[in-house]
């Protein structure tokens, strides 16, 4: 998939961050077993949702945040893309 995608509104485009393929104890997860991760790196947001009277509202995530959001939110863009709308991300990591 492209990464070229220019979100729309109050959209987000998020690359998922690979998760950890060995435990702390040094137990390798196989593919089986893993979960996708629900953190990601924002690539691209969109320029925000309009109120009532048309004024645009900005969004509060920008480009390059480390986003923290649920496990089953957003759409698929492609293996590790994903595209949320910013009342998805949970937090922003710090």
């Amino acid at each position: 998939m492209p990464r070229n995608i220019r979100p729309l509104h109050d959209r987000i485009l998020v690359e998922r961050i690979d998760v950890e393929e060995k435990t702390e104890s040094g137990i390798i997860i196989p593919d089986s077993a893993k979960e996708k991760a629900q953190t990601g790196n924002v690539l691209a947001v969109g320029q925000g949702k309009r109120d009532e009277q048309g004024k645009r509202i900005p969004l509060d995530v920008k480009k390059g945040d480390v986003v923290f959001f649920g496990k089953y939110s957003g759409t698929e863009a492609g293996e590790d893309l994903l595209i949320l709308r910013e009342d998805e991300i949970l937090g922003i990591v710090e």
